[in-house]
């Protein structure tokens, strides 16, 4: 669950900076129109090679309306006093500024294209615009463009309003007699480059909130199958410690007829024993009950014996049925080992010949089982396949259900890639498991999610884990 939380941590701190949805509140649009925090242009996911091309363009666009507001107040105005290209510097300087502040680079640009009508008031020729001139007018639109594209909708709506406001009211205050006007160029281009902006910031807030949605559906997924896994480890095991069970209370019953004259003592804590065996295997089936409720059709169920190592030979054979072709090879003295190694045993063999029927058909499959002193080692490796393998929906979790279960016994399992081609999957289970015989420990909480497994191949969980 803490991936969920991380998850959902991470979108609600996406949802309160700069790319938030608009509140409606007036209050916060007018404190975001004075923020002057940092909030970078977005980069490109893909392609790669793409990825700062919106720093590249922007960019260019500075130094390019650099040198058309340069040339434009000199040539085009006849402004001939020194601020000319101090002017032009700070146009192309608020297009720079609002790639990572945005509402400073606007307030720069707001005061640039203000001094830039008050200088050039004087000099404007017949038919020429004022107040915006038209290369200054353009950088502008730029800016609404880059502001567009990281704030609300309220605060574009706002700032291109303020910069409407402004010039319209110095055209109707101060306007030059032989001036043509510019508002109603500026007012178009600037809608224009505000609805584009909030289109893009609209498409890119969409993308990221279900590429959020897809990874706490993932989360979710995961999650759900770490359960559905401990639920079958539990079913399984269950029916391990009912045998037992059932087999103390026998023992317990039968145990008085076995000593000559045994006393009354005991005798009676003979069937304590047998009592409490009793009465736990009892809630024990209950338990089982509910478990087994919850898919009637599942392996686990009192008419299908757990297998064990010894039930191997039928498994190879299948697979080798449906295409591959497997060796088996035993090292050590084979002898019987407690109920949940020899199912554990199976099963991470049984998973791992599935995936190899899964993602490398066509491939050799060597399937390795050695006896140690104290320990079970399994190893199941394939050769490179020799056909493509497809995609199988559904699965994902057939590694993961193997460490859980290895985990489970305090063994060890490591899977991957093997240097000349193909995969390998190696397990060392103890074969005594801490938590008594059965090796009936709880599942490690570190433990990750496992797929299903179920006799045969009929079950193939992938090994892109």
């Amino acid at each position: 669950m803490s991936r969920l939380t991380g998850v959902n941590e991470q979108g609600a701190a996406a949802r309160t900076d700069g790319t938030s949805r608009d509140d409606g509140k007036p209050r916060s649009t007018t404190r975001q129109v004075f923020t002057l925090r940092r909030d970078p242009l977005p980069r490109m996911s893909r392609p790669s090679w793409l990825t700062y091309l919106p720093q590249g363009l922007t960019l260019l666009a500075a130094v390019s309306f650099t040198a058309i507001t340069n040339n434009q107040l000199s040539r085009n105005y006849h402004v001939t006093n020194g601020f000319v290209s101090l002017l032009a510097v700070l146009m192309g300087l608020a297009i720079v500024l609002a790639m990572f502040r945005p509402m400073a680079g606007w307030w720069l640009a707001t005061a640039t294209a203000t001094a830039i009508a008050v200088a050039i008031h004087d000099t404007v020729g017949h038919g020429q615009l004022w107040p915006w001139a038209p290369g200054g007018m353009f950088a502008y639109a730029v800016v609404i463009l880059l502001v567009a594209l990281r704030v609300p909708a309220g605060v574009t709506t706002a700032a291109v309003s303020t910069a409407l406001g402004l010039a319209l009211l110095g055209e109707l205050l101060w306007s030059p007699a032989l001036s043509g006007s510019s508002v109603g160029g500026a007012t178009v281009l600037f809608a224009f480059t505000g609805v584009l902006g909030y289109a893009l910031r609209a498409v890119r807030l969409t993308r990221g909130e279900l590429e959020e949605q897809e990874t706490l559906t993932e989360a979710e997924r995961a999650q759900r199958a770490l359960l559905e896994e401990r639920s079958r480890i539990a079913r399984e095991l269950h029916d391990v410690v009912a045998h037992h069970m059932s087999v103390i209370s026998i023992q317990a019953q039968v145990a008085p007829h076995l000593v000559e004259n045994p006393s009354e003592e005991l005798k009676e804590n003979l069937a304590g024993v047998r009592q409490n065996a009793v009465e736990a295997l009892t809630e024990l089936r209950r338990v089982l009950g509910v478990l087994r409720s919850e898919q009637p059709g599942d392996e686990a169920n009192p008419h299908h014996p757990q297998p064990t190592l010894a039930d191997l030979g039928g498994l190879v054979e299948n697979v080798r049925g449906a295409g591959l072709e497997v060796t088996t090879e035993l090292a050590g003295i084979r002898r019987p080992l407690t109920p949940g190694v020899e199912l554990t045993a199976y099963r991470i063999v049984q998973e791992a010949l599935s995936n190899c029927l899964r993602h490398a058909p066509g491939s050799r499959v060597e399937v390795g089982i050695a006896y140690g002193p104290r320990e079970l080692h399994l190893c199941v490796a394939n050769t490179a396949p020799t056909r493509p393998a497809q995609p199988s929906p559904g699965a994902g979790h057939g590694l993961l259900g193997m460490r859980e279960r290895a985990g489970m016994l305090g063994g060890e399992l490591v899977a991957g890639p093997r240097p000349g081609g193909g995969y390998e999957v190696t397990a060392v289970l103890p074969m005594d498991p801490p938590g008594g015989p059965a090796g009936l420990t709880d599942p490690p909480g570190s433990a990750t999610p496992g797929g299903s497994a179920t006799p045969g191949v009929s079950a193939v969980p992938t090994r892109k884990d």
